[in-house]
C-alpha cells in the first residue's frame, strides 16, 4: 500500500481549513485517510502558531514507515525541522516565452534604430557648423 501525507481540506466556500492526514495514495483527497496528524490554517497570520500544527512523533512514525510526504508537507516539515531541507531550483520561472522573447528584440532593435536616426542629423548639424565657424 502506498503511502502518502497530505492535505485534505475541509471549511467552507472560500474559508479553507485542512487536516494533515496520512492516507492510502489511491484514495480520493478529502476521502478515506488511516490517522489525523495535525491541522492547516492558511487564513491564519504567517507568525501564528496555530497556522500549522503537528504531531510530529506520529508524522516521523509514518515517514519511517515508507509514507511519502507530498511537496506542501514536505516545506512544512523542513520548516519545522523534522526533514532535511531539499535543493529546489525553477530555473525556467523568470524567463519569458518565446514570443515575448521575439517581441523584446523587436523593441530594442527599433530604439537603437530610432536612436542612431535621432543620433545622425545632430552630427551632420555639428559638422556643418563646424565648417561655416572656419
Amino acid at each position: 500500500m502506498a503511502m502518502k501525507i497530505r492535505l485534505a481540506r475541509g471549511g467552507s466556500k472560500k474559508r479553507p481549513f485542512y487536516r494533515i492526514v496520512a492516507a492510502d495514495s489511491r484514495m480520493p483527497r478529502d476521502g478515506r485517510f488511516i490517522e489525523k496528524l495535525g491541522t492547516y490554517n492558511p487564513l491564519l497570520p504567517k507568525d501564528s502558531e496555530d497556522r500549522v500544527k503537528m504531531d510530529v512523533e506520529r508524522i516521523q512514525h509514518w515517514l519511517a514507515q515508507g509514507a511519502q510526504p507530498t511537496d506542501r508537507i514536505s516545506r512544512m516539515l523542513e520548516t519545522a525541522g523534522v526533514v532535511a531541507k531539499k535543493e529546489r531550483a525553477n530555473l525556467k520561472k523568470a524567463v519569458p516565452g518565446k514570443k515575448a522573447q521575439e517581441r523584446a528584440a523587436e523593441k530594442t532593435a527599433k530604439a537603437e534604430a530610432a536612436e542612431a536616426a535621432a543620433n545622425a542629423p545632430a552630427e551632420e548639424a555639428v559638422v556643418e557648423e563646424a565648417a561655416t565657424e572656419e
